[in-house]
């Protein structure tokens, strides 16, 4: 489903700048993400992309407009953001090792008090994910690398999100593994809910996605729909190696 200037966004940034300190990292970053879409926003390592997806959350300060279903985030704390559906699947996972699987996909709900609501999603999530539901009694930090990525997803649809964005969710892991997880956020998106991926897997990312953006040294450079960034000769020479 691709943008169109007939509908609202779910998620525009207009001339976002971040950074660490003195440091700036984003420049004048501008995008849009539509309901129910799946973007990928790509890049190299060092790109700009995490530094992005902290702004968004609200976990950096930052300059510009930042606006999620109309209410400004800039200035928002980062529970206030995931109290607005704005849900981050870290690079890295970063599970409650010595938790079980059960309880890390509960602690993505502990907002929610609709009981049977979570116990509807929790089925879903081990529709989703069968190898959670087998591994459900097992604590996280003994799992593989897939499944502990499966863990990290299916925790944060836990919480309900209106978006989801999932950062660097191939790194690491046997590309089975990772055609399973697109086909997870493919059925995801299928049922409403908005996601925004950012990879170094330009190819993988942009084969999934509706539309695109690439970002380098902290600016987008190409934007469109995912299919033309993939036919992009200048997109090709510098990411996929054509």
């Amino acid at each position: 489903m691709s943008g169109s200037p007939h509908r609202t966004p779910l998620l525009s940034v207009e001339n976002l700048g971040a950074g660490y300190g003195e440091m700036p990292v984003l420049h004048e970053v501008t995008l849009e993400v539509y309901p129910a879409e799946m973007v990928a926003l790509v890049g190299s390592n060092g790109a700009g992309k995490t530094t992005l997806l902290r702004a968004l959350s609200c976990m950096l300060p930052c300059t510009g407009s930042l606006v999620m279903n109309g209410r400004q985030l800039a200035g928002m704390t980062p529970d206030q953001a995931f109290g607005l559906g704005l849900v981050q699947v870290p690079e890295g996972r970063q599970l409650f090792d010595r938790m079980t699987v059960l309880d890390n996909l509960l602690m993505g709900s502990y907002r929610r008090q609709d009981k049977a609501a979570i116990a509807r999603d929790l089925d879903k999530i081990y529709t989703l994910f069968p190898r959670l539901s087998e591994r459900r009694r097992q604590l996280a930090g003994s799992l593989s690398g897939g499944e502990q990525q499966m863990c990290a997803m299916a925790r944060a649809l836990m919480a309900a999100p209106v978006l989801m964005m999932v950062d660097e969710m191939s790194l690491g892991l046997a590309p089975v593994v990772v055609q399973q997880l697109m086909d997870v956020l493919a059925a995801i998106q299928r049922d409403g809910v908005t996601v925004l991926l950012v990879e170094q897997d330009v190819q993988l990312a942009l084969s999934g996605a509706d539309r695109g953006y690439v970002m380098e040294t902290g600016r987008i450079v190409h934007s469109g729909l995912a299919k033309d960034l993939i036919d992009d000769p200048a997109v090709q020479e510098a990411y996929l190696g054509l």
